[in-house]
């Protein structure tokens, strides 16, 4: 990110006028009506934490501000560059469409994993009655939530499913680099595969909609010869998943809410549809 900015500055440095905050547009902007576009990177996250509420035949509870992490694979070029292997990271893409010189609108995959960090304490409210060493009647107390009472991963992901609006301003160009700032807001449905296992019910991981999402996003983008382009950006955003499967029984549900804030790396293209 510090790379982008700061590159950023030093090729837009000798068009800034004195007396203004902007640079001056001493140049001519591609247009960008009708381009196509697309790009592939990677993320990174920070979430909230969160109340997740569990309910099933037999039991009722929530834990009150349980901890999670991302999952980010190490690097290794075999499964970040293998065209078997791209998907294991967690990822973004997305493709779109200037609709004008500066609005474009797009959608996209947003791979994310979320991991609740095991033997955690927390707080629990609730009812248990399954015939397991948890039952009992909860009114706020302490609970340390060990792996043979629950683990709860959507590490196959967090997948948000989005559609954008962006805007898109150039702030320095020449015949091989053009610089730009983006900005934008979407929203979409989350598709999670939760890797679950509850009380003494088996291991449970299925695709299954979930909830939505809403996110804003701003980036910086350094594209070359017009066409293909790096790009920098920050997204941050709200999840509300009222409807997480949890084992193979329908009546078996979770529901949580969070923010989360994403750090992404990405690379792409652009390229006109149709005409000159």
């Amino acid at each position: 990110m510090a790379f982008v900015l700061t590159t950023a500055a030093l090729f837009s440095q000798n068009d800034v006028n004195s007396n203004s905050f902007f640079p001056k547009k001493s140049f001519t902007e591609p247009q960008k009506k009708g381009n196509f576009f697309f790009f592939w990177g990677w993320n990174k996250e920070i979430y909230s934490n969160s109340d997740i509420h569990f309910s099933g035949n037999n039991y009722d509870f929530t834990l009150h501000n349980v901890v999670a992490t991302d999952k980010q694979s190490k690097f290794d070029p075999n499964i970040y560059f293998g065209i078997t292997n791209i998907t294991i990271p967690q990822y973004n893409y997305r493709i779109g469409y200037y609709i004008n010189d500066h609005y474009s609108i797009s959608a996209g995959w947003d791979h994310m994993k979320y991991v609740m960090v095991n033997d955690q304490s927390s707080n629990i409210d609730g009812s248990i009655h399954v015939g397991s060493q948890y039952d009992g009647d909860y009114d706020n107390q302490d609970f340390k939530i060990a792996q043979n009472f629950l683990r709860f991963e959507h590490t196959d992901g967090l997948n948000y499913l989005n559609t954008e609006v962006r805007r898109s301003d150039m702030v320095m160009s020449n015949k091989f680099l053009q610089v730009n700032i983006n900005e934008g807001i979407g929203a979409g449905v989350l598709y999670p595969r939760t890797n679950t296992t509850l009380l003494n019910n088996p291991r449970y991981d299925e695709f299954h909609v979930a909830g939505f999402g809403v996110a804003a996003v701003g980036s910086v983008q350094l594209s070359f010869f017009k066409q293909f382009f790096i790009q920098s950006e920050i997204k941050a955003g709200y999840i509300n998943m009222p409807d997480i499967r949890t084992t193979m029984h329908e009546s078996d549900i979770a529901s949580q809410r969070f923010e989360f804030f994403q750090y992404n790396i990405l690379f792409g293209g652009q390229f006109k549809l149709h005409g000159k």
